[in-house]
Order: C-alpha cells, then structure tokens, then sequence
C-alpha cells in the first residue's frame, strides 16, 4: 500500500492537462503535442468505436498509425502513447454524433495528461498469481518464443492502446524460470507493410543468415492489403530488432497466409517453415531465411476444417513428427482449440498416420489456444506455452487494465497407447519450484493433487455458493469439468458450459492448478489436460472429493 500511495503521489506530481484540440469537423480533429514529457496518457472507453489516430513528425509526415476508443463520455482506464517524433495527432472519430453527441464536448479532450511515469500497479482482482500476463492491455497469441543464456523469450500478440484487440505488435516478457517474468520494452512494431501477426524466432548459432552468429531471427506475419512473411534480426540477445529491409520473404495469393513458424532440419541441414493457408498448411525451405522454396502442402482431408487454420507448429520426436494445428472456430466444445497430426516429415513432405477423418486435441479445456513451443529449448525438452482464453468472449473477460494470461508452459511428449500415437503434456518441472506448505482447504493460488481410487467426484466451491465440478468415469475413461455455477458467466453466452475429455486409459493421480480465474487438470502422466477460465466474486475455499485421497499446496511466487 505505501508503494502504490509513493507511485500514486509521483504520479500526480508529473500529471499535467494537456491543451484542447483543434475542431476541424464533426469527426475531425487534430492534437499538437507538448513535447518534454515522455507519455501522452489517452482515456479509453471500451464501448466505443476506434477512432484512428495518424502520428505526424516536424515534417508533417505520418510516422505511426493507431487505432485507440476514445473516451467519449465515461472513461474505463488510461493507455500511454510515448512521445518520440510525433508533433501532431491527427484524429478521426466513426462514430453517429446523433448518439455521441458534438466531438468537441468528448470527455477525452478534458481528461488526456501529460506525464513522465505510468502506473502498472495492479488494479484487478482477476490477474493470476502466477501465470505470465502483460502488465497493460490485451495479449493473444504467444510468438517468438526462445531459450538463450539461460534465459526464456516470450513475445506475444499486443495492444498497447488498450484491452482489446487491436494494433497487433510484438510485446516481450523475459524468465529464468517460466514463472517469474519481467516485462521488457515493445519489441516490433507495425510498419507499412502491415500490423505485426504471429510468428516464431530461433538463434542462428551458426550464422546461417548473415546476421551475425548467435543473432536472433524473427519470422512474422506482416498483415496489411495483403498477408506477407517478414524477418527482423537481433544483435543483442533479442532485445531490439532490425527489419531486414528485402521484406517481405515469402508472399502468397491467399487471404489467409500467416503465423510462420520456422525450425531446422538436420538431415537436409535446411531451414523449414511452415505457415497456415486457409485450411492447410504449406511448408517451405531456406539455406538463409531470406530465400525461400516451396516443399508441399498438407491438410485438405485431414483434421478439422470448421475454422481457420492458425499458428501450427512441428515438433520432432525422433522418427515421428506431430503437427500442431489451431483453428478458430471449431474447438470441441465451441469456438477456438488446438488439434495435431501425427506422422513423418523428410525435409519436403509431411505424411500424417492418423486417420483423415480423426480429430485429436491437445487440450479438452475452452481456454486453451495458439498453443506453440520454444525454439532451442534445454536438455532436449519441448515446452510449450498456450494462450489461455477463447476468441469467443477474449474481448469481454472480467478486466479492462488488461486481458488474458498465457497457460502454464508444459513438457510435451508421445506415448502409443492402443496403437495410436497420442501427444502427452505435463506441467514443466520448474512450476514444481512453486510448491509451498501444504494447507487444508484451496487457496487463490495452489494445486490440489488427487490419487484417483475409481471413478471419482470433485466439487470446488467458496461461501457465495459458486462451485465447479468435476466428474471421473473410469469405466468411460472421460473427464468433465462443469463451469456453469463458477461465478461471472454473464458477459457471454458462450462462457458456461461443461467440457470433457478422453483419459486414454486411467487416471492414478489428478493434478489441479489453481488461481485467480483458472482452474488448469493434468493427469499426472500427461494423457489427459484440460483449462478452463473461471471467475468466482471470491475464491473457492472448500473442496469436496468423493473417491480419492487430496492433498493441497499452496503455490508461493
């Protein structure tokens, strides 16, 4: 509290008005901006259309483009716009003056500030304990992720102008750990070529690209008139990028044509990416990232087509390769999931051994998508990290100073079971480090392990009488968890709802992770996995078990 009161007091101390605008309309507007402080501080309210705002240099040219809701007469929350080279704002409003009434009387004009500081103390009583999430504005897709020096790389899919989806660049967040992240500087940002959509980033230890051995790549997705594959290199571990300027690498006549994700082929010492076109997927070689040749396509007959396919991902585990694939909408119980393929690749062709007509998912949760893995991982591991939330209601959850959290990272891993090949996932080894006392009854912020003795019945409540349930059939082999009683459901039809899985076998031990709005089921050897957002107006405190024996920790960050 007095560190929020010192931030608090800095904060006004350095807050200054800004000057009206210049009318120029009756949806037309311009801002000259005081320069000698670093953020311009812009009032949003969600519930109002984007108003597009052209950033204008000394020389009256346009050097940045957003799109931020304007206040209009009630504001939800404050975003910074950092001052740089922009002298004049020129602002255009779409929505009816009939219902907004005269833009010279918006509340936004009266309440934008000048200020040297902005103020990321939390304010939502929904922001996990322990799982990563930006410290303002919205995040989807987890992009660019790699290990270097001991250190982990997650960029993501950002607005920094406000909690919902909208002027997509690449935010950054660094761990040593997979669990204590620290938030770093915008790392790549729109350009004329189009927002910045998802991609990956690998380390090119052998100077492969001409950048500089040990220079970090990425790879992305620029989405304007057109969607084109672009690459950015890093000198400096991954901290800043340099565009390179023969973008775009890869171009495409499909509408949908993104999400690259590039990995090394050691028996054709290539490098492969493979990228999301519509309903399949293309794969395509490179000696150097820069030059690129078409190999094949795969997925017309396979899998799921009742969405897009997005973000795909190959993972090898010896001789057999699994595509990871997502796809919006289409996910098992509604809207947006990941499914994969399981099969062989050579360096040009991906033969799946799965039957056409069969989907498998990665995850049976709702909340559980865009799911990629590190590049250049230690000791061999594949971990992967999913966005936890589903495009169904992303853009309504609870919280406005910012919106979704990523999934704990996983281990990923095969085992056949039955003949088939199915993928395996586990909590990684470091959120095992969070594993406090053990307690009596659930917290905000803790894991419940299960040793299943049958079939078995979990009911997870607090005193508001908001409850989650969840169900083993052994004799079915499925898992279901129900959310329709967890609390908040009302900003979506979409949200309550029952979801189930498949156990492929039985369940010995369960492992619950718990926090503020999730609840996150692992079988213990990774057959079954399963997440869920929850909003409970207080935590679940009491758990009763029927049919196996609980113990509680609870998770300490």
């Amino acid at each position: 509290m007095k560190r929020l009161m010192m931030m608090t007091a800095l904060l006004m101390a350095v807050t200054v008005k800004a000057q009206g605008p210049m009318i120029l309309g009756d949806n037309h507007a311009m801002l000259r901006v005081k320069q000698g402080t670093k953020y311009l501080l812009l009032p949003v309210q969600e519930k109002e259309e984007n108003a597009n705002i052209a950033v204008l240099d000394i020389r009256n040219e346009m050097v940045q483009r957003l799109n931020v809701r304007l206040a209009v007469d009630k504001v939800d929350y404050f975003v910074p716009f950092e001052i740089r080279n922009g002298q004049l704002l020129d602002i255009t409003f779409h929505a009816d003056k009939r219902t907004t009434g005269a833009m010279k009387d918006f509340v936004c004009w009266k309440e934008m500030k000048y200020s040297d500081t902005f103020d990321t103390t939390n304010r939502e009583r929904f922001r996990p304990r322990y799982h990563h999430t930006p410290l303002y504005g919205w995040m989807n897709d987890p992009n660019g992720m790699f290990y270097k020096d001991g250190v982990w790389h997650l960029y993501y899919q950002y607005n920094p102008y406000g909690s919902q989806w909208e002027n997509m660049s690449w935010g950054h967040s660094t761990s040593r750990d997979l669990i204590h992240w620290d938030a770093q500087p915008l790392a790549i940002e729109s350009d004329w070529l189009g927002a910045i959509f998802s991609g990956s980033a690998i380390v090119d230890k052998d100077h492969t690209t001409g950048f500089g051995r040990n220079a970090v790549v990425a790879m992305y997705t620029s989405a304007g008139a057109a969607q084109t594959q672009s690459i950015a290199y890093s000198t400096d571990g991954g901290q800043t990028f340099t565009k390179y300027a023969g973008n775009p690498v890869i171009t495409f006549n499909a509408p949908d044509f993104r999400d690259p994700k590039v990995f090394w082929h050691e028996p054709t010492s290539k490098w492969m990416v493979v990228l999301a076109v519509g309903q399949e997927v293309q794969f395509y070689s490179s000696k150097n990232l820069k030059e690129w040749k078409y190999e094949s396509s795969f997925g017309r007959e396979y899998g799921n087509h009742d969405g897009v396919w997005e973000c795909p991902d190959m993972l090898c585990f010896g001789e057999k390769w699994v595509l990871l694939l997502n796809i919006n909408p289409g996910g098992p119980f509604g809207g947006s999931a990941t499914q994969y393929f399981v099969g062989r690749f050579d360096g040009h062709t991906f033969t799946c051994e799965d039957n056409p007509s069969e989907t498998k998912w990665m995850d049976y949760g709702k909340d559980h998508y865009a799911t990629v893995t590190f590049h250049n991982a230690p000791e061999g591991r594949i971990v992967a990290l999913p966005w936890m939330s589903n495009w169904q209601y992303a853009n309504q959850v609870p919280t406005q100073q910012f919106r979704s959290a990523n999934g704990l990272p996983r281990d990923l891993g095969i085992k056949t079971i039955g003949g088939e090949t199915i993928l395996t996932c586990i909590p990684s080894k470091e959120v095992m480090a969070l594993r406090g006392k053990k307690v009596k009854q659930p917290t905000e912020a803790c894991e419940i392990v299960i040793d299943m003795k049958s079939s078995t019945d979990i009911v997870l409540s607090n005193a508001k009488g908001e409850q989650v349930t969840m169900h083993y059939d052994a004799q079915k082999q499925e898992f279901k968890m129900d959310r329709t009683k967890s609390g908040d459901v009302s900003f979506s039809e979409a949200f309550p709802c029952e979801t189930a899985a498949p156990t492929f076998g039985s369940i010995k031990q369960l492992r619950l992770f718990i926090d503020r709005c999730s609840i996150e089921a692992f079988d213990a050897e990774g057959k079954m996995v399963m997440t869920n957002l929850v909003f409970p107006s207080e935590p679940y405190n009491t758990i009763k078990v029927k049919g196996g024996k609980t113990t509680i920790y609870q998770l300490d960050k």
